[in-house]
């Protein structure tokens, strides 16, 4: 984590600048590599390739998670999954811009409808951070704005498919888009009967932990609709005091959480260190649910972790956790009904 002595001359812990509300800290986030650097202690010889890689795919990230990051050390395991690098540039054979096959699974402007049962709505480009090993950092967002017209014919798709009984609110995060849109979605989808659940995809609540508001409760728990919430955390250090606070009032309101991982080389690519994830997920009121195989996105093919070496990682896992704490290792394989299993 940051040093007090570091973060103590940065407006994150100091006075007026500081963030009050989600929106300003979502507005505020880090753009700027060099600033990155220089806020953590890093060697200048990093600026050079990030600025490179940051025209790529660019750098953002909120101080709140910031505040976790290890001062001077450039290893630190939440750093490596923000730091734009220059080995994104490096050309690997099966790594695409469209790895899951998405756009051919878009069937109106901000729907997505790969298995039978549930559809995915993309209701925000935009994220608190850009994971460099995002699966859709080259998804074409800006096609796939839900306008008011577009939301109408997403809502008329899901009303006449009456296969669908959940639909998952993604993005970038939706979480990213106010409360007041997310109150109208929420109702219109809760009109339609044969939907059961609706589920959120979100980084939000680990990211900008204030997010967790009590209109934002309101609005998903305060219907028939089934919440659940499914975080995308993937180092222990990632869960402090006050993401531990927003995912006890998520918690206490009824919405059943569960979390999703990546499997990340240099990250948590050991048992040890999923273990300590899953005991302090469980902990914290969340239960493990998915451990991926890293999405084969061109740019972070240095993500990769093997198949022959994730499994040997669960073994070790499983002998480390309870069952109920060991997450599903799988792979996202285009035109499958489903997650496959590893």
């Amino acid at each position: 984590m940051i040093t007090r002595s570091a973060l103590s001359m940065h407006s994150i812990t100091s006075g007026s600048h500081q963030p009050t509300r989600w929106q300003e800290e979502l507005a505020g986030a880090i753009s700027n590599p060099e600033h990155l650097l220089s806020l953590l202690g890093l060697d200048n010889s990093l600026l050079s390739s990030a600025l490179k890689a940051n025209r790529l795919f660019a750098l953002r990230a909120p101080y709140s998670y910031i505040n976790r990051i290890e001062y001077g050390n450039p290893e630190d395991p939440l750093l490596r999954q923000i730091l734009p690098l220059g080995q994104e540039f490096n050309e690997v054979e099966g790594f695409s811009a469209d790895p899951l096959a998405e756009q051919s699974q878009n069937p109106r402007h901000g729907v997505i409808h790969k298995y039978q049962s549930r559809v995915l709505l993309i209701t925000s480009g935009a994220c608190a951070v850009n994971c460099r090993f995002c699966f859709r950092r080259h998804f074409p967002y800006q096609d796939n704005h839900l306008s008011s017209e577009s939301w109408q014919q997403a809502i008329e798709y899901i009303a006449a498919d009456s296969s669908i009984n959940e639909v998952i609110l993604s993005g970038g995060d939706p979480l990213a888009a106010n409360d007041r849109r997310l109150t109208q979605m929420a109702s219109a989808l809760n009109e339609i009967t044969h939907l059961k659940t609706l589920r959120i995809h979100t980084r939000l609540p680990v990211m900008i932990p204030s997010r967790v508001t009590e209109e934002m409760l309101g609005w998903y728990t305060g219907q028939r609709l089934k919440p659940v919430l499914v975080l995308h955390c993937n180092h222990p250090n990632e869960i402090d005091d006050s993401v531990r606070e927003a995912l006890s009032k998520l918690q206490k309101a009824g919405v059943t959480l569960l979390n999703q991982s990546v499997l990340l080389k240099g990250i948590n690519d050991n048992a040890k260190t999923l273990a300590q994830l899953s005991n302090t997920l469980f902990q914290a009121g969340v239960l493990p649910y998915y451990l991926h195989l890293l999405d084969r996105v061109k740019g972070a093919a240095h993500f990769e972790v093997s198949e022959i070496e994730a499994k040997q990682i669960m073994r070790d896992l499983m002998a480390q956790c309870s069952g109920y704490l060991v997450p599903r290792l799988v792979r996202e394989i285009p035109g499958e009904p489903g997650k496959t299993w590893i």
